[in-house]
């Protein structure tokens, strides 16, 4: 009964026809600019226009299925349907080849056993050597690499996995003390290790992601080159997963090692 009710109320909260297409137009920008900030990120012969018409696709998909009774903004929920629609379209390219990956692994691995044996975050210097490669080709490689990041940020959308996470935002899952902990651990991880991070990669990170610069204006200030900036970004990425996948390894094999309260409780009643 309360199921019908509020599929009741959500259908009477649906907007006509004018009020839809209102809604289309006046969230449109939002497609172009998660389109043209995305493409920052890919190959040259990937086309923005094709983003653009996929991000077209997720806000269409949103406006027609957005539920006001979720308590979610539609910004909010557009914004989440339109990055989602385009990365969809991305994994659908395939984009990315096989060999590409693969070297993105051997970087991440080098640069993992690197700053284990020196303690500290290795230079491009360092690491392609590391690789046995000439420094001049290992930057090259990282610019070929640009984009692969977008494969981890996302998995695939369907309307069930993206219904559940507006239900989530909904419910308000801060609420939660586990989800709060949680949260609180890896901001405190990712922090950390972007504090290991070099001088540049920390500056092309703020710009990019905090002052929501694109790579052209983030080269302009940095006195680079647009192809540098995509370099760097990359490096500092990679590095970034690398030092969370230990940092999170460590944490996860230090809770596995603590015993649960039922071992705990056998434990004592034994002594």
């Amino acid at each position: 009964m309360v199921t019908e009710n509020s599929n009741v109320i959500a259908a009477a909260a649906r907007p006509s026809s004018l009020e839809r297409e209102r809604l289309l137009l006046e969230n449109l920008p939002e497609v172009r600019y998660i389109a043209r900030r995305i493409h920052d990120r890919l190959p040259a012969h990937v086309s923005c226009d094709d983003l653009v018409h996929a991000g077209i696709l997720g806000l269409i998909d949103a406006v027609d299925k957005f539920d006001p009774t979720k308590n979610v903004l539609l910004k909010s929920y557009a914004r989440f349907r339109i990055r989602g629609a385009i990365l969809d379209s991305l994994r659908q390219m395939d984009w990315s080849p096989r060999n590409l990956r693969r070297q993105a692994r051997r970087i991440e691995e080098a640069r993992r056993d690197l700053a284990a044996q020196f303690a500290r975050a290795p230079s491009e210097p360092e690491i392609a050597a590391h690789l046995e490669m000439p420094l001049v080709e290992f930057q090259h490689l990282l610019g070929d690499l640009r984009g692969l990041d977008l494969s981890s940020l996302q998995g695939p959308l369907d309307e069930n996995s993206a219904e559940d996470t507006i239900s989530i935002v909904a419910s308000r899952p801060e609420d939660d003390p586990f989800q709060q902990t949680l949260r609180a651990e890896v901001r405190v991880f990712l922090a950390n290790a972007i504090d290991e991070l070099g001088e540049k990669e920390r500056q092309v990170l703020a710009l990019y992601y905090l002052e929501e610069l694109t790579m052209k204006e983030v080269g302009a200030i940095m006195s680079i080159g647009e192809s540098r900036v995509s370099q760097i970004h990359t490096a500092a990425l990679i590095a970034l997963r690398a030092s969370m996948q230990v940092r999170l390894g460590a944490a996860g094999a230090r809770s596995s090692a603590r015993p649960a309260p039922s071992q705990k409780s056998a434990v004592g009643e034994k002594n």
